[in-house]
Parts: C-alpha cells; structure tokens; sequence
C-alpha cells in the first residue's frame, strides 16, 4: 500500500502493486507470494478487479452492492459483489461504452450509451433494447418523474427520450453549437447542461423552457490565471437542492488535493458515503484509493480505518518527503526561474518539485541570517518552556476579585475529587456567560461589611485573611513578570497550616463575636443619632390653607383619627349619644336606624347665607306690591 500527501490530507492507493495474471494457477501464485515481497505486501480488496486491456467507465450502485465497469477490449462490462469480494459477471458488448447510467438501485436496469450513437439498455437477464440517436452522443442523465432520458453531445439539440411511451419526444434547443455534459437535479428536477462555450444552461423539464444561464470561461477567467484556450464545462454535479460543481477543462478551481496515477484517468467515482475512490485508467488494472478526510470506509471493508491509524502511529515516508513544491512565484524570490524545464524541476499542478536539499542550500545563499532567526525561535522556545514550569498566574478580575478566588479554589477541588471519583464536574461560573457581568460590573462589588454578609459568613474574616495573603503574593507575581525579573517558587503554608481541627466551635465562637461586634455598632450609631437631635434645632414650619377651606385645629383631626380606630359598634354607641342616630325595633321584629348628617361650619354658613337671602327677596316682592296698589288707587282717582 503506498501513501501519499498533498496539502497536508493522506492518500491511500490500495491496488498499487503487482498484478498476478490470470492464467496462473494457484498454486504458482502462493509461490510467487512466498518469494516476491511486493506482491505479498498488495492489498486485494476485490478479486480480478481489472479488465483485459483498458477501463473507460466506473460507476456503484444506489445500494451500494455493486460495482459496475466497462472496457475493452472486447467491449465488456463487469459486474463485481462488494459483499462476496469478487467479480458476480461479466456481458460482452458489440461497441465501446462512452457512458453508462445504473436505473435502479441494483444491477437489474442498466442503460449504455455506445460510441456509435447507439443506446443499449439491459436488464437482470441480460440485453434487452437497442436504439440510436441521431448524433454522437456524449452523456445522458434520467428524469425519474416523467420517465425521460436527456441526451446531450455534438449537437445544440438535447434528445429526449421517453421510456414509459416508448419514443422520442421533441427536443430541447440550446443557443450552444455541442454540449458535453449534463445532470437532473435529485431534489427539484432542474436540467443542467454544459457547452462547449463554458456556459451552464438549466432547463425545466416541466414547462421545456430554459430558465438560467451561467457563464463559467467568463468568470473563471482572472488576472492571475494562464490559460491558452477558452475553458469549456468538462464536468457538472448537483450535490442538493441550491449547490452545483462545475469543472471546467483548464483544471481551475481550489485545490483539496490530488491524484497522479502512472497512468491516465478516464473516469473516477466516489463510492457513496464513504472516502473511498475508484478510478478507471488506461491500464488493464482498476485504482482503489482511501481518503480517510473525506469519510470513513465502506462497511464492506472497515478494516481500513485500524489499518490507517496503525500507519499513522509508526510514520513512514511518504512519497514526496524528499521533495518541496515550490511554485513559480517561490522560484522568481530564490532566483531559480532558469531551472524551469530541467531535471532539477519537475512539473506537477499548478508549480514544481524539487529536490529538498537543494532547495534548503539555495534557501540558505539567498536569506543568510535564516540561521540567526532559526536560533532566536529556539531560545525563544526555551524561555516559554521555563516560564511554563513556574508557578502559574491566576488572571483575576477587577471586581469581586476575592470571589473569584474562592471559585477558583473550590474548582481545583472539585477537579482533585473528579480525578479520583471519576465523576463529571460542573461548568463554572467564572467561564458562564450569564455571570460576565458580576465580575466586571462594579455595582456588583460584594459589600463584606454589611450586617447580612458577616451573619451569612461567620468564618469569612479567617478565611478572607488567607485570601487576601494569596492577593497580594499575586500581585506581586505580576509585578515581577512586568519587570521581567525571577520570581521565587513555592508559596508560603502558615495560613494553610493553622486550619482549626474542631470546625464547629470556631463557627459557634465567630458567630457571637460578629453578633457583639453588630451590637456595638449599632450602639455607636444610636449614640451619634442622639447626639445629632440635640444638637438641631426645631425651626417653626408654615402651611398654606387653600382657597375655600378652613382651618381647624389639631385636636379635630386627633379625634377623628381615634374614632376611626374604634370599632363600628362603639361608633354607633357614640353618634346614638349625640343625637345624630337613632335606633328602633319595627313591629316585623327587625330594627330600624335613622341618622342625621352632620354639617360642617362651612355648609351652615352657606345655609344661613341663603335663608338670609329668601328673606331679603320676600321683602322686596311685597313692597313691590304695595307701590302698585297705590298706584292702580291713584290713576282710578284722576
């Protein structure tokens, strides 16, 4: 098995190796496996898993059983059981396949598209239907919901045919002169066709309308990039409903990483959910290749993950350990542009390989104070690494400093208690979110010197001490790394040492000290209050009565409020004394209560004053009254 590593992802080639041929009986092969190493070392995940003289075409099934490839020569396809590790069948065929599409989720429907524009399908028997387009075709994709087969290849018109009626419908007409690939959206049934002209056309097959046009070449095409052609679409993948790939025959596009097999590539196919590659090659030999980045192996052949990790933990060398790729701008920074061409590079993707040890010596002439900043890195290096063994810093907060402190400390405990009962410890509240604020808030400062904290802590004056000990040795700690100076190691244990052995009698005695020490405190502060109402002086305070009101006394308002602190039955005793209420038994046998209202001097005033005016206006009407009379006994006289 041989590895190699690109951009810093393994690869895995398992059919590396030499192949034994067929006509060797077994016998000759276990003898051959005894004395050649190399063939006893191969990895053979699938028996005879190669064809005559060259593969074309490669491709898995939707269950993920079978492995189906085409070649030649003769024209054949093989059928291989990924479940019995060898080949299941082989059907020769009158043509070569260009390309293939497996209709169902096993091997029973299969369509071949032949390179002499024939299209032959065939079923779990074997053939079954033949029939031709009329140009060369290039690639086919199936429309599973109207049963149609879209043909593209040199021509501008993409063929349709329908397998449920069983003839060609009208076809699809697009503004490029060929097209070479195509596919059928899975999820939303988009058609994507692309041209020859680095355009992607997409069509609907409901409505047989174009409904998009991308201009890859367009867009591909930058500043940096050389190319000596106008790209054209070589490849087109969906992957879900909103994502499309598209490669173009320039080879543009991000690098993962790559493949360089001895010989050509015709098609690759990754098997599904998996990091698995197959490839078809101009070789009689088919490649296996394992990306453990892109997934985990096939359930049919998980060992390939033990065997990965083995090889990961005893590291050999991989292919390219003795080479540096280099890129063309990294040759015009070492001066070695005169190079390109010979021996000493060797053309490989987008720049070269080159041997390591040249390219550290050129290195070398070119940037002769390298060494310098190489041992300026090591020192470097060992100071952190001495730093390192020094009693760590315990980055504190601004506020609740001594808090944080104690949540450190009972995490360190927790964490000890963890290690030896093997128990899952709680998140702390010094890294959650919600308690940010607590610790950089000063509105949040822990008041030590009120009444609830010292009753709630009764022992926080003994243990604020060792804190603020442990404070203030950090303090100086980052003193002393600030001015870069050697700080001692250790840490004083008299305040660790003095730890009483009898918890509950402290915690007793602490307690009545505290409740003294309140005691005389407050004490002290009735003292002061005392002191502080002696000495102020009672100034005289002024009120304003409102218009329209009138002042009563003091003494009203005492007793108004002492009346209505009485109960209802000793108010009713009072108001039936006053003559106010009056209370009577009825001849039914309940009781009758009849009251007065009381006045005030305000609407007695106010009474008077109208009586008074009734009066004043009675008087006038009846002297009125006589200056009438006699008039009316004057004018009867004249």
């Amino acid at each position: 098995m041989q590895v190699s590593s690109l951009n810093e992802v393994k690869i895995y080639s398992l059919s590396c190796g030499k192949s034994l041929p067929e006509w060797l009986s077994d016998r000759k092969k276990r003898a051959l496996q005894k004395k050649d190493v190399d063939v006893r070392r191969r990895i053979e995940l699938i028996q005879d898993f190669e064809m005559p003289t060259v593969c074309t075409t490669i491709k898995v099934s939707k269950d993920g059983q079978y492995i189906l490839a085409t070649g030649t020569y003769k024209p054949r396809v093989r059928c291989y059981d990924t479940y019995q590790l060898s080949l299941k069948f082989e059907r020769c065929l009158d043509s070569e396949v260009v390309t293939f599409e497996i209709l169902s989720d096993d091997y029973s429907k299969i369509v071949f598209l032949h390179n002499d524009r024939y299209i032959e399908f065939h079923s779990q028997s074997g053939f079954y239907y033949k029939t031709r387009i009329p140009k060369f075709g290039r690639d086919f994709s199936y429309h599973y919901p109207s049963c149609d087969l879209y043909f593209v290849g040199a021509s501008s018109e993409v063929y349709r045919l329908n397998l449920e009626q069983g003839r060609y419908l009208n076809p699809l007409q697009t503004d490029a002169a060929e097209n070479n690939v195509c596919d059928i959206n899975s999820v939303h049934g988009l058609f994507a066709t692309g041209t020859i002209e680095g355009r992607v056309e997409c069509w609907d097959p409901r409505t047989r309308n174009r409904v998009g046009l991308l201009d890859c070449a367009l867009n591909s095409v930058t500043a940096d990039s050389e190319i000596n052609n106008l790209p054209t679409i070589s490849a087109l993948k969906f992957n879900g409903a909103l994502t499309m790939a598209v490669g173009t025959s320039t080879g543009q596009g991000k690098i993962f990483t790559s493949l360089e097999p001895e010989h050509d590539l015709n098609d690759v196919c990754l098997y599904p959910n998996s990091g698995m590659l197959l490839t078809a090659n101009e070789t009689p030999k088919m490649g296996i290749y394992y990306i453990p980045v892109l997934g985990p192996a096939p359930r049919w052949c998980s060992f390939l993950d033990n065997l990965t990790e083995e090889l990961e933990e005893n590291p050999e060398s991989t292919v390219y350990d003795d080479y540096k790729f280099v890129t063309k701008k990294d040759l015009e920074n070492l001066g070695l542009t005169h190079l390109i061409g010979s021996p000493f590079l060797r053309a490989y993707m987008h720049g070269f390989f080159m041997d390591i040890r040249l390219y550290h010596k050129v290195k070398l002439m070119v940037n002769p104070f390298a060494y310098e900043e190489y041992r300026k890195d090591k020192i470097r290096q060992k100071i952190e690494e001495t730093r390192a063994q020094r009693v760590q810093l315990k980055k504190l907060p601004k506020v609740n400093k001594e808090l944080a402190l104690k949540l450190i400390e009972e995490e360190e405990e927790k964490q000890k208690s963890t290690w030896k009962k093997k128990v899952k410890s709680l998140p702390s509240i010094l890294t959650d979110d919600r308690f940010k604020v607590m610790f950089e808030n000063p509105d949040f400062q822990v008041d030590e010197e009120s009444e609830e904290f010292r009753l709630l802590n009764p022992l926080v004056s003994k243990i604020s001490e060792k804190r603020k000990k442990k404070l203030r040795l950090l303090e100086q700690q980052e003193l002393r790394e600030k001015e870069e100076e050697e700080e001692p190691e250790g840490k004083p244990s008299d305040a660790e040492s003095s730890e009483s052995s009898d918890d509950e009698k402290a915690w007793v005695e602490e307690v009545r000290k505290q409740r003294r020490l309140l005691q005389q405190e407050e004490k002290v502060k009735r003292q002061e209050r005392l002191k502080e109402d002696q000495q102020t002086v009672l100034k005289p305070q002024f009120y304003e009565i409102k218009a329209g009101e009138e002042f009563r006394s003091f003494k009203d308002s005492a007793t108004k409020q002492k009346l209505m602190n009485k109960t209802l039955e000793d108010r009713l005793k009072i108001e039936a004394k006053n003559g106010t209420l009056s209370v009577s038994d009825t001849t039914v046998g309940s009781k009758q209560l009849t009251f007065t209202l009381k006045r005030s001097e305000q609407q007695k005033k106010q009474q008077e004053a109208e009586k008074l005016h009734r009066q004043e206006r009675k008087r006038l009407r009846r002297s009125a009254g006589h200056l009438k009379s006699r008039h009316k006994r004057g004018r009867s006289f004249h």
